[in-house]
């Protein structure tokens, strides 16, 4: 029988959480969710007047925001985050504020209101750079953008909030893609689908760089499914999630393929962006026998009916599909 959990959901209205919330939703679960609705107040329209959902439009830097969107709570799946690296750019001094310095209060506020699990998104690209083929959790984090810098902070304070009946799991996705009511258009697969299915021209900058990626679905069971490991399995515990790693060239390739592959131009482009990612997910099924289930080529057909069907209207230029868009439109401070 499945354990029934309140789950705290820091933000469950974005691009994860809007798939992520009515999933837990489905299984059973009673969900508050805590976000500023940047993105629009229909990312869950769909399950609005469920009887299980508390919605709260608040800032996870303000304790009486968090105090009430905790109360009750057993389990956090933290998701809350500025993300991409231009985001961070634009005012470097909110993406620390809000990424990591409220982190351990929010934490020890988690705590405090009985939260027994706390599951925490953290991010692939705290490795950097390596030249190992396969890159395990066992090797060194070396962040290169303050971006990653602090999801590796916040996973050492995560590490150090930990106790007996506080359990606390870290996961290390790849880079999220797929459809989401609440889509993103800035990562590197639905950003390759945007422009070959609304141009029918692709820019490859670089093209040798290997981008890990994962469907947001398959991301989204494996939160949903974290809540139902035994503590004892999980508890300290990091892991890698991910599908298989792909060049950039290799994903544009897919994409035309799939598009359309004599309608879609390829372009090559020089690049001084060598971030390069390679990552091993072969941890996660050894001990919890965890596996995606969706290729990134599902999260392309996705994509690509999305976009036909009109769900994604004026992909190229509406800035609520753009994180940094977004915030500069919003002025968030």
């Amino acid at each position: 029988m499945q354990q029934k959990w309140h789950v705290c959901v820091p933000g469950g209205a974005g691009y994860v959480g809007a798939i992520l919330v009515p999933k837990l939703l489905a299984a059973g679960h009673t969900v508050t969710v805590l976000d500023l609705y940047l993105y629009g107040d229909d990312v869950l329209k769909p399950v609005e007047n469920h009887p299980q959902l508390i919605q709260i439009r608040g800032d996870l830097r303000h304790p009486a925001v968090v105090e009430k969107a905790l109360a009750g709570c057993d389990a956090v799946i933290h998701l809350a985050c500025i993300s991409n690296d231009p985001s961070f750019e634009l005012d470097p001094a909110l993406g620390r504020a809000v990424n990591y310095d409220c982190f351990r209060p929010f934490v020890q506020a988690a705590k405090k209101a009985g939260v027994k699990r706390f599951i925490y998104a953290s991010s692939s690209s705290v490795y950097g750079i390596k030249d190992e083929d396969n890159v395990t959790e066992e090797l060194s984090l070396e962040p290169l953008t303050d971006y990653s810098k602090y999801k590796a902070l916040c996973e050492q304070v995560l590490t150090e909030e930990r106790e007996p009946g506080f359990t606390t799991l870290i996961l290390r996705p790849a880079t999220v893609c797929g459809y989401s009511p609440r889509q993103r258009l800035d990562v590197i697969v639905n950003i390759l689908c945007n422009h070959a299915v609304n141009t029918g021209k692709v820019k490859v900058f670089g093209g040798a760089q290997q981008r890990p990626n994962i469907h947001i679905e398959d991301m989204s069971d494996l939160y949903c499914e974290a809540l139902q490991y035994p503590a004892e399995k999980i508890d300290g515990k990091v892991y890698n999630a991910g599908f298989e790693n792909h060049s950039v060239l290799e994903l544009a390739e897919m994409v035309k393929r799939i598009v359309g592959h004599n309608t879609v131009e390829l372009e090559m482009v020089p690049t001084d962006d060598n971030r390069s990612y390679r990552v091993s997910s072969e941890k996660i099924a050894r001990e919890l026998g965890w596996r995606t289930k969706r290729t990134i080529e599902d999260a392309v057909v996705d994509m690509t009916r999305a976009f036909r069907d009109g769900k994604l209207p004026d992909s190229l230029t509406d800035p609520r599909y753009f994180n940094i868009k977004t915030m500069q439109d919003r002025k968030l401070a």
